[in-house]
């Protein structure tokens, strides 16, 4: 083939080489989609079972918070004789048969359980929340792991062309028309651009074992490719993101269930200085004279309240302040991260339409038009690479840019309360 003939060639494969698909291709048949990921992990996620259990756990303390005291059964053989313990003729000696139970002031367990029972709700809203954020960080690596197989594939396909240029350059030296330099830069750009896909293809397995660990299903099982749609749909505002958030993430309504804890917590304690009271039923049967009946009332004086019930109060007082702090600053945490991830996807939505309209169309075409310049000896063959090798960047930037995009929009709906796939 002489050297027309080559770089005929080359032109070619610059004018047809396909570019990588469309993000929104279709699937293969055996790829599971995101709600399918999403499905799988809400049965199999062990830490999201955990906290399902936790909650379940915390339902069970309700009643017994808010239940009296078991009472307390005793028996005894009274006043018997040492010498003849089985004499029954004295007067003091009986059998003895008493019940004791404690009752508490009024409102003591009403207010005990009521606590419990928004402790109980605040862990419900936790293993919510432990859901949501767990379907952020699976949607968020189910995108970085399917722009990743779009960068290796655009690296593929340069590292394609690349091997094209270093033969033209080749058989250009070999004919005595073309220079050493440009052999041996075109080697050391198809080498570098091997070292990057190896790179991502290690960093493709490592992101396919994150992605099988929170779905809960062994690391090396096989992940095909996966979706990376465009953009679609508007993102509201951060006011209406808010509103949203403050009514349906279960983060903030866990720490409302806090606030309410602490409290009943605290109205609780309030109580403390008031007595208890111990009632004593008891039957002493004599087995030579009559029986006897007792009842004994008892109540407990709060002589060191200033050792025990009083600091009780002023902890509880501190409780209840302390979570409508954490409240109050979840709030703030939420909006200004609502705020941040609203930023980035709008950012990423329009870099990527500019990308797709405006930037990549540009740089392709000085790829096309540096190939004909080179062919006619108006440009050298570093300027050729660079301009591949930027179109590259420019292809893979895109990419990342949708995975952003996508992230940021898994992030929002995280902090919303919103449970893609979830039962109506």
């Amino acid at each position: 083939m002489n050297i027309l003939a080559v770089l005929c060639l080359s032109a070619g494969v610059l004018a047809v080489q396909d570019r990588p698909a469309s993000p929104s291709r279709p699937l293969p048949a055996d790829t599971l989609t995101l709600d399918e990921m999403i499905m799988l992990a809400r049965s199999a996620n062990p830490a999201l079972r955990a906290a399902r259990l936790q909650a379940d756990a915390a339902v069970e303390r309700i009643r017994p918070a808010g239940t009296l005291p078991d009472p307390q059964l005793t028996f005894g053989l009274l006043n018997r004789p040492v010498r003849d313990y089985g004499r029954t003729d004295q007067a003091m000696t009986m059998n003895s048969f008493q019940v004791m139970q404690r009752l508490p002031w009024p409102g003591k367990l009403g207010f005990r359980e009521e606590r419990f029972r928004y402790i109980a709700e605040a862990d419900r809203f936790d293993a919510d929340e432990r859901e949501v954020t767990l379907i952020g960080r699976i949607t968020t690596v189910y995108y970085q792991l399917a722009a990743l197989d779009r960068t290796i594939t655009i690296m593929s396909r340069t590292r394609r062309l690349l091997r094209d240029f270093r033969d033209v350059s080749s058989t250009m030296y070999s004919v005595g028309t073309g220079l050493q330099q440009d052999v041996l830069q075109a080697q050391v750009a198809v080498a570098s651009m091997t070292e990057d896909i190896t790179v991502a293809r290690q960093n493709r397995v490592a992101l396919a074992a994150r992605l099988n660990a929170l779905l809960g299903r062994d690391p090396t099982t096989s992940i095909g490719a996966l979706a990376l749609p465009l953009p679609e749909g508007a993102i509201p505002s951060v006011d209406a993101l808010m509103a949203r958030a403050a009514s349906a993430r279960p983060a903030l309504q866990a720490a409302r269930a806090r606030v309410a804890a602490a409290q009943a917590g605290y109205r609780a304690a309030r109580l403390a200085l008031y007595p208890d009271f111990t009632v004593t039923l008891g039957y002493a049967n004599r087995p030579q004279f009559d029986d006897f009946v007792t009842f004994m009332l008892g109540i407990t004086i709060p002589l060191r309240a200033g050792s025990r019930q009083l600091p009780l109060r002023r902890e509880m007082n501190a409780m209840q302040a302390m979570e409508e702090a954490r409240e109050q600053d979840l709030y703030n945490e939420t909006y200004a991260r609502l705020t941040e991830l609203r930023a980035d996807a709008e950012r990423s939505r329009h870099l990527s339409t500019l990308y797709a309209t405006a930037i990549l169309p540009q740089a392709r075409a000085a790829v096309e038009s540096a190939a004909a310049a080179y062919r006619v000896g108006q440009v050298d063959y570093m300027t050729l690479i660079q301009n591949e090798m930027t179109v590259n960047r420019y292809e893979i930037e895109s990419v990342r840019l949708l995975a952003e995009f996508h992230r940021a929009r898994a992030g929002i709906e995280a902090l919303t309360g919103a449970v893609p796939g979830a039962t109506p």
